[in-house]
């Protein structure tokens, strides 16, 4: 089996109504169940959209700096993730495609080595 993350960054997101986020909420959490039921889940989770809350833990100069905030600023962040154990890339695909469909939004998958 391969794991594999599949995720969104937050900028794919469109704008939307409140009520159309709360209607693809069920849709969404009905393919981690399914996912679930089949075994492949690791994980699934949104990711908390205030960059201010981030912090870095860096430790390149020899010592391990802490600070608060994304290492870098940019313009793209991760907004969610599913991480499945499956067995091969059409499978991934597969999970990938039902997620997408069920968020209304694009999501990209990679291999977890």
């Amino acid at each position: 089996m391969t794991q594999y993350i599949i995720y969104v960054n937050q900028q794919w997101v469109s704008d939307h109504s409140p009520e159309w986020f709360a209607s693809r909420g069920p849709l969404a959490n009905a393919v981690v169940s399914d996912i679930r039921d089949a075994g492949a889940l690791v994980f699934a989770g949104g990711v908390h959209e205030d960059m201010d809350a981030a912090f870095t833990a860096d430790a390149t100069s020899g010592t391990t700096v802490l600070s608060s905030g994304p290492f870098a600023p940019g313009e793209q962040h991760i907004g969610g993730l599913t991480i499945i154990d499956v067995a091969d890339d059409d499978t991934a695909k597969a999970w990938a495609g039902r997620i997408a469909e069920a968020c209304g939004w694009p999501q990209e998958g990679r291999r977890v080595s």
